[in-house]
């Protein structure tokens, strides 16, 4: 699972990009150097990990790291067969080995609740390290395995996004995108979260703009508003006289609500 924290250089300087290994309260991991920590960055991260470096990594440490990645593609295979055999039901999505080989954790999905008491043991056993069972959710799942989105970029949960806010239809509505869910979905099966990126721009300019059905008077008379343009902060108003024209919003002198 890919998390991002500060963590103390003890005094050494490494450059953007250079592998490290880091001490953490979950045991030792590797991970990359993405920027200096600053107040700035530091914003941007709900609840950081917090930890040490403890050296740039070695070419033991590289091949080390690649060793453990094989073991997790075995990790995984283990896991789905011993789960097989005990009769429990699920889906195992990725196996993360830390560093240090202090514990191996399983992400995996479930509709519900499992005993996995007798499979952590098997699994104790065959690994000979301490056992995790992570349960996430269909979200989770395109975070740890997805690569590219619909437009061609990383997917926003891999690549930058801490949290995953909700997303509803109403925004979709609301920024006038196609309801059509196939068009609108994310890798994960759900609302594309960047459908919440533009929300609160959406929302300021609903909040300033005439309610539909509200009349307003301008230079060219009293009507009524019928349509709204968000970003373009347009109005379609309906005049006394059967007008109907698309007006600025800068154009409204006033706004009574009947």
């Amino acid at each position: 699972m890919r998390l991002m924290g500060e963590y103390d250089p003890a005094l050494t300087t490494y450059v953007k990009g250079a592998t490290v290994i880091i001490q953490t309260p979950r045991g030792q991991e590797s991970g990359e150097i993405l920027c200096e920590s600053t107040a700035d960055s530091l914003k941007w991260l709900v609840d950081p990990t917090k930890g040490t470096i403890v050296r740039e990594a070695t070419l033991q440490d590289t091949q080390c790291i690649a060793q453990n990645k094989k073991l997790e593609a075995r990790a995984i295979n283990t896991c789905c067969k011993f789960s097989e055999k005990r009769g429990i039901q699920l889906t195992m999505v990725d196996a993360e080995l830390l560093f240090g080989a202090e514990r191996l954790i399983f992400y995996y999905l479930s509709d519900s609740r499992i005993d996995f008491r007798d499979l952590v043991k098997d699994l104790a056993k065959e690994f000979q390290t301490r056992i995790e069972m992570r349960q996430i959710g269909v979200r989770d799942e395109a975070k740890l395995l997805a690569d590219f989105g619909d437009c061609g970029k990383p997917v926003c949960c891999n690549s930058h996004m801490i949290e995953m806010p909700p997303v509803s239809m109403k925004m979709a509505r609301m920024q006038k995108a196609s309801l059509d869910p196939a068009k609108i979905s994310g890798r994960c099966g759900r609302l594309k979260c960047c459908l919440r990126f533009e929300q609160d721009v959406y929302d300021q300019h609903q909040q300033e703009l005439p309610e539909l059905g509200s009349l307003i008077i301008t230079e060219k008379g009293k009507g009524r508003v019928l349509a709204q343009e968000l970003l373009s902060r347009r109005l379609l108003v309906e005049f006394e006289d059967g007008r109907r024209i698309s007006i600025m919003h800068s154009e409204v002198l006033n706004v009574s609500a009947n």
